[in-house]
């Protein structure tokens, strides 16, 4: 656990969230700012910093795509967006690698 990183005090237990889906290799929760109807985080357990850092790792890789498919059954989703932020300038605030799945909402392409 990075000691001063969000998610992981939150995978810790530590702040609380609303959690959705959890299995051995991440754990999803409610997004606190939500932008569609169905707005959740999922990270893995084991702190990465961004996709970059998690792509060295094939298995957290797979652990996480995985735990994705396992909240969208969950959840009953046959539709949704995941998103994933590196940098900053695209948007990443928690440097914890996290994926936003995002649903229950019509999404147009190019977003905006």
């Amino acid at each position: 656990m990075a000691t001063d990183c969000l998610f992981c005090k939150i995978v810790a237990g530590e702040v609380p969230s609303t959690e959705v889906y959890s299995d051995e290799h991440t754990y999803a929760f409610q997004d606190v700012n939500p932008q569609a109807p169905t707005h959740v985080l999922i990270v893995p357990r084991e702190h990465y910093a961004d996709v970059v850092d998690l792509g060295r790792d094939a298995g957290a890789a797979a652990g996480l795509i995985a735990g994705i498919g396992g909240l969208a059954e969950k959840l009953g989703l046959e539709h949704f967006r995941t998103v994933l932020n590196t940098g900053s300038e695209v948007g990443q605030s928690v440097f914890h690698v996290h994926a936003h799945v995002l649903a229950g909402r019509p999404m147009g392409w190019p977003p905006g």
